[in-house]
């Protein structure tokens, strides 16, 4: 991780779950970390976790990743402040418990596939234009799901899609920073179920169901960051011991 130190990490949804401890992990490695989420104010809050010698790298910004122009003036506020991004977690997700089929959904599926899709697909945009224009040898990273490789899990409707489309994105993406003569890396993280706020209520309130801590996807961000420059490692999947989906 030595080569990150005093670089820049963007974490979108760092208020509370992964992001949070994403935010709080890059931060304790030397990193300068923009943590951005809607409830800025609980992004704020995460400094009382941290040394008060290292409070000062993290800046918490109020940003809504499934509205682009949030995202341009984030990170144009980043580039005129810190420089520019150097790493981009996209964490940023919500879920939303509707059938497809359902009546009156319509504003739940689009909430989901603009933060989901559209918002990573965003960030990611503003994020590579910034690591190209200073030729940067940078990392994205999206917090995907195993339901973007499985959707017979029960009851995930649009959030399958929404993650399948994050699976075929990591792809697309990684030929396309190629094919711009980059060697800026692209991978996807895909839990299983994890405690966080996303989780719905019926898995958690089951008893004996094996649920990952969020901690332990900010330890593989850290992996997937710490991996010399020559290594790309584009998917990792990580499940919780006895899941059984």
């Amino acid at each position: 991780m030595d080569r990150w130190t005093g670089k820049v990490a963007v974490v979108t949804g760092a208020s509370s779950g992964i992001g949070a401890a994403t935010a709080k992990r890059l931060v304790q490695a030397g990193m300068v970390v923009v943590g951005l989420a809607r409830r800025v104010e609980r992004t704020e809050a995460l400094k009382d976790d941290l040394d008060e010698s290292i409070r000062h790298r993290f800046h918490a910004v109020r940003c809504d990743v499934s509205k682009e122009e949030d995202i341009l003036k984030t990170f144009q506020w980043i580039e005129e402040t810190l420089g520019g991004a150097d790493v981009l977690v996209n964490n940023a997700g919500i879920y939303r418990n509707t059938k497809l089929i359902n009546a009156d959904n319509t504003t739940m599926i689009r909430e989901v596939m603009d933060t989901n899709v559209l918002g990573l697909i965003f960030c990611t945009r503003e994020a590579f234009q910034s690591m190209k224009k200073r030729s940067v040898d940078g990392h994205i990273l999206h917090i995907n799901s195993v339901a973007g490789h499985k959707s017979s899990l029960p009851n995930m409707n649009i959030y399958c899609a929404s993650k399948f489309a994050v699976t075929a994105l990591t792809e697309t993406l990684r030929q396309e920073f190629k094919a711009e003569g980059t060697k800026i890396k692209v991978t996807s993280i895909s839990p299983g179920a994890v405690r966080t706020e996303i989780l719905p209520e019926s898995i958690t309130s089951q008893q004996g169901i094996p649920i990952l801590e969020p901690e332990d996807i900010a330890d593989a961000v850290f992996y997937a960051l710490s991996t010399p420059p020559r290594v790309q490692i584009h998917e990792l999947t990580i499940k919780p011991v006895g899941e059984r989906f």
